[in-house]
C-alpha cells in the first residue's frame, strides 16, 4: 500500500513537471485576472478627459440634489444650526434688549420667518446650479479633479455666486413676501424705531440678507456632499461616481 502511494505521488509529481513553464503562467494569469488581482505596482488605466469631466458633472449634480432636498424643506434651514438663518447683526443688540424685555417672541417669529423663506427658495437654486454645472470646461475639472475635498464647491461658488445672487433675488424676494419677512421686519422696526436706536441698531434690506444667507448655506451643504462623493463609497450612487472618484 506505502508503495502504492509513493508510486501515485511520483507520477503526479512527473506530469507536473512535464508541463511547459508558460502554460503554468498563462493558467496562473488567467486565475488572478478572474479574481481580480492586479500585479503589484500596477497602475490604473488613465481615464480619458470625458470620463474626468462627466464624473465631476455627475458629482455636482448629485450634490445639487441632494443639497435642495437637505435645504428645500420644512426646517431645512430653521433646524440644521450650521446654516440657520439668524437675527442680522444690525438688530443683536435690539433683540437682546426685546428679550430682556420679556418680548422674546416677537424676535423669534422675525428669525423664524427668514429661515421659512430661504427653505422656500432653495429648490429653485437647483435649475441654476445646474446651468452653471453644464458649462464647466475640461480645464477647470482637471483642476478640481486633481483639488482638495471641496474644489469642486469652491470653484462653482468662485464662479457663480454673482449670477446666482441676481438669479436668487427675486425668489427670494418672492418667499420673503409669502412669509411676510419684509412685513414683520417694517412692523418690528416701526414699532421699536427708538429701541433699535438706543441698542445702536440700523436698518437693513431683509430680501438681500435672506438671499446671502441661504446663498451661503447652500454652499455649506454642497461642501458636505461634495465631500461625502470623494471620501464615502456609499455616497458614490451612480456607475460614473464608482470609476471617477473610486480610483
Amino acid at each position: 500500500m506505502r508503495k502504492t502511494v509513493i508510486f501515485a505521488a511520483v507520477m503526479f509529481l512527473a506530469c507536473v513537471w512535464s508541463v511547459p513553464s508558460y502554460a503554468g503562467d498563462d493558467w496562473l494569469k488567467k486565475g488572478l485576472e478572474k479574481v481580480g488581482t492586479k500585479k503589484k505596482g500596477s497602475a490604473p488605466a488613465e481615464l480619458s478627459e470625458e470620463k474626468v469631466i462627466a464624473g465631476l458633472k455627475d458629482a455636482l449634480k448629485v450634490g445639487t440634489g441632494n443639497t435642495v432636498q437637505r435645504t428645500g424643506k420644512e426646517d431645512g434651514y430653521f433646524k440644521n444650526p450650521d446654516i440657520k438663518i439668524p437675527m442680522p447683526e444690525e438688530l443683536k443688540k435690539a433683540e437682546s434688549v426685546l428679550r430682556k424685555t420679556g418680548q422674546g417672541d416677537k424676535a423669534d417669529e422675525f428669525i423664524l420667518s427668514m429661515n421659512r423663506a430661504a427653505e422656500a427658495a432653495a429648490p429653485e437654486a437647483k435649475a441654476i446650479f445646474l446651468d452653471a454645472i453644464t458649462k464647466m470646461t475640461f480645464a477647470d475639472a482637471k483642476k478640481i479633479y486633481k483639488g482638495d475635498d471641496t474644489a469642486a464647491t469652491e470653484y462653482f461658488k468662485g464662479k457663480t455666486t454673482e449670477p446666482l445672487t441676481a438669479a436668487f433675488t427675486p425668489i427670494v424676494k418672492n418667499s420673503t413676501n409669502k412669509y411676510e419677512v419684509t412685513k414683520k421686519y417694517k412692523k418690528f422696526a416701526s414699532k421699536n424705531e427708538k429701541l433699535i436706536k438706543l441698542a445702536g441698531g440700523k436698518p437693513f434690506d431683509p430680501d438681500e440678507y435672506v438671499t446671502k444667507k441661504a446663498l451661503e448655506g447652500l454652499f455649506k451643504i454642497l461642501g458636505e456632499e461634495e465631500k461625502k462623493i470623494r471620501k464615502d463609497p456609499a455616497a458614490r450612487v451612480t456607475d460614473l461616481l464608482k470609476e471617477v472618484f473610486g480610483r
